[in-house]
């Protein structure tokens, strides 16, 4: 894009570090927030990624533990179980008009985050990718792709526009979408059941779909049923086939958290989808029983 943007990433972890350095690349200035172990080794070293489909590379970043001036706008990559914590680096009046960009797992964050900032100024946004932070800026990117959808429903579409022109310039194929509801499911309806299934058997995706394929597709069709009831997409033969394209190594994010003995998203992906279901009145036994089983598991 012809502007150069000013952009801070909270949270340079799998899907934030790799967001920062091809937005480096490609001329914007980033600003890292995080803490100051992490702050020191970006500034010091910048960001380096392994990637097969965007090479390898190194790009400079600057960093800090807190937002200190206005930027464009931010975007918010840390997990559900730190979000509270995180957004005290990001002071709503210093934000003031720029965008806030959750790329957060689940339904129920951009609500919250409105009733923090300028509703009109937050922008949710999906990303499918795999990604992952092996030490403080170094980003592995796994996945053959990576697809940006870009949403908000009061927010002016020129500046979505400008935002989803930066990012795919930058490398991700990037659209926005009208539709905040129907984006934000599309995304849950991929993610809940093969988060769900990694985690529960401790399995990367190609065991899963291979040796408990009945299970996945009872949770895929349930969950398109409960994102069909709230007006989002519904096409589970779809999902299914998707979940076949991808490699059989791959392993979700919250599967890997459990490896790590790192706290789960259990309630912001399970919990929201059965919250959702209840509240339209959709049987979902498969997903009430998994759920289940890893609060159980988690202690949660």
């Amino acid at each position: 894009m012809a502007n150069e943007l000013t952009v801070a990433v909270l949270g340079p972890g799998g899907v934030g570090g790799l967001l920062a350095a091809l937005l480096s690349r490609t001329g914007h200035r980033v600003i890292c927030l995080s803490g100051e172990k992490t702050a020191e080794a970006l500034r010091t070293d910048g960001i380096q990624v392994r990637s097969a489909a965007f090479g390898d590379f190194t790009a400079p970043v600057e960093a800090d533990t807190e937002l200190r001036e206005p930027v464009d706008a931010c975007l918010v990559t840390v997990k559900h179980t730190t979000l509270d914590a995180a957004l005290a680096r990001v002071p709503a009046p210093v934000l003031s008009g720029g965008l806030l960009v959750p790329f957060l797992n689940g339904l129920e964050h951009p609500a919250a985050l409105r009733a923090r900032h300028r509703p009109d100024r937050v922008a949710p946004a999906v990303i499918r990718v795999e990604s992952t932070r092996v030490a403080p800026g170094v980003i592995e990117h796994g996945s053959p792709f990576a697809e940006i959808d870009l949403t908000g429903t009061d927010v002016p579409r020129p500046r979505l526009d400008a935002l989803a022109e930066a990012f795919a310039a930058a490398g991700p194929a990037t659209r926005v979408l009208e539709d905040e509801t129907a984006a934000l499911w599309a995304k849950m309806s991929f993610l809940a059941p093969f988060a769900l299934l990694t985690t529960r058997y401790g399995l990367p995706l190609g065991d899963v779909r291979t040796h408990h394929r009945d299970e996945l597709t009872a949770l895929v069709e349930e969950t398109a049923a409960i994102s069909r009831a709230c007006g989002g997409p519904a096409d589970p033969a779809r999902a299914l086939a998707r979940y076949d394209a991808f490699p059989p190594s791959t392993k979700s994010s919250m599967q890997r958290d459990a490896e790590a003995g790192r706290p789960l998203e259990l309630d912001a992906i399970g919990g929201a989808l059965l919250r959702a279901a209840e509240r339209h009145g959709v049987p979902a036994p498969v997903a009430a029983r998994v759920v289940g089983e890893l609060t159980d598991r988690s202690g949660g």
